[in-house]
């Protein structure tokens, strides 16, 4: 497919937020973009001032009559119904219809392109590596599964040269990608509707691995069943971040890199797993020939993703962080995380499970990682693309949570249990529409 013979692109599920980078793309292309999504969301409302024409009715009169096969790309998301009427219209009359995997494909085959890959930690690494190229001047451009706080946008940069990709490994889609460096930040078990079992992920993740060449540009975190260049902290590795302080609510470290040590850099961003995030984009960006002052400047100056970690209220007396954790792991990383920022103070939890396939795979590991929080507070599952399955709820999860202090809410009941609590941290976690209702929720307690 030849990208400059396409006119406009039309997405089906537009809001999601890499649909919404890639349309980002191509409006800075010329392109006309347009498209559907199912609910009007804080995304779908920047993408309509941005100038893309969005409507929330699956409806083909919505599609514009100046779109025909020959210069229109149709980009769905595997979250659309087979039954989707558009994308139907789009089928029967034999449009190029493509996931937003293979479009990446398409777009990073002729750039020079950095992925990074893994079950957790890739849109903060890809977003701190996008922002080390960019800030040093690499005409580069970065599809971010995530809102950059630096940009306010998912698409960093408008480079022609070099791209960078989360690799995701959903329906296998990283395998699309044409990367010249990669890394893979974790291989644990996730997406077994897709896999089955770990050992079929971890088999997806190696014929990725596959497609570096040259293994010396492959950076994997230690631990990890890889052959590549090993990245962690306090523990001994080719990159590794030693001597780790706290001052000033900032992270301040050591690195060691196969030829130098780099003393006494500083990142902003909370926890153990975000430190090793920020090592893992060191490595890449040095592998790419960038200066250490240059990344320096950059690790300092990143102000973070929306919703991984973000501090909505930070007060002396209250805080109230957003995070977009919704696997046991990324849950525990967010209580170390506030942990080690307070130490003791009371935590409120409020949880939103993301499928009822992870609630189902995962759900002694949530039970185990939701008992930790001195109080919580439990939604009921966000569907997104699944239809329920019997016996998994909710409340067949919180029968498992070791926890006096959890109990089951209703979205309508949650913003009087919130502001009820006398917990001094509140932490909301998931990766559905809890998001939505954080700004009710800060309104509620400032």
């Amino acid at each position: 497919m030849n990208l400059n013979q396409i006119h406009n692109v039309y997405f089906i599920g537009i809001g999601g937020i890499g649909m919404s980078a890639l349309a980002r793309y191509f409006k800075t292309l010329g392109k006309n973009v347009s498209g559907y999504d199912k609910t009007e969301t804080e995304l779908t409302r920047e993408l309509e001032e941005s100038g893309i024409n969005i409507h929330f009715e699956d409806s083909i009169a919505a599609i514009p009559v100046s779109y025909y096969k020959e210069n229109t790309l149709v980009v769905v998301t595997p979250a659309v119904p087979v039954y989707h009427a558009e994308w139907n219209y789009f089928i029967e009359r034999d449009f190029d219809i493509r996931k937003r995997a293979e479009v990446l494909g398409i777009i990073t085959k002729d750039t020079f392109c950095f992925a990074v890959a893994g079950t957790h930690g890739k849109t903060t690494t890809s977003g701190i590596l996008g922002h080390i190229l960019f800030q040093s001047g690499v005409d580069v451009t970065s599809f971010i599964g995530g809102i950059v706080e630096n940009y306010n946008s998912n698409l960093v940069g408008n480079g022609k040269t070099v791209t960078v990709v989360e690799a995701d490994e959903f329906d296998r889609s990283f395998l699309h990608l044409h990367p010249n460096i990669a890394c893979v930040t974790s291989t644990d078990a996730d997406h077994l509707d897709i896999y089955g079992d770990k050992s079929s992920i971890e088999a997806s993740f190696k014929a990725f691995a596959e497609k570096v060449e040259d293994k010396s540009k492959l950076f994997i975190a230690k631990g990890l069943n890889l052959e590549g260049v090993e990245v962690a902290v306090n523990d001994e590795a080719s990159f590794k971040a030693f001597n780790v302080r706290i001052e000033k609510n900032e992270y301040v470290f050591d690195v060691q890199t196969p030829a130098e040590l780099i003393k006494d850099l500083r990142f902003s961003l909370p926890g153990k797993h975000n430190l090793t995030n920020a090592l893992m984009a060191l490595a890449m960006a040095k592998s790419y020939g960038i200066s250490n002052e240059d990344i320096r400047n950059a690790l300092a100056s990143f102000l973070g993703i929306r919703r991984r970690f973000s501090f909505q209220i930070r007060r002396d007396d209250l805080v109230f962080i957003d995070d977009y954790a919704h696997h046991p792991t990324e849950i525990n990383a967010v209580y170390q995380a506030v942990r080690e920022l307070y130490p003791n103070r009371k935590v409120l939890a409020v949880f939103q499970p993301h499928l009822y396939s992870r609630t189902r795979d995962f759900v002694d590991g949530f039970a185990d990682s939701l008992s930790a929080f001195d109080e919580l507070l439990l939604l009921d599952i966000y569907p997104a693309r699944e239809v329920p399955i019997e016996g998994v709820t909710s409340q067949w999860l919180l029968n498992k949570i070791k926890n006096p202090n959890a109990k089951l809410v209703t979205k309508n009941e949650l913003i009087a249990a919130v502001v009820k609590s006398d917990a001094k941290v509140i932490v909301t976690i998931g990766a559905g529409d809890i998001g939505e209702l954080v700004k009710s929720i800060k309104d509620a307690l400032l």
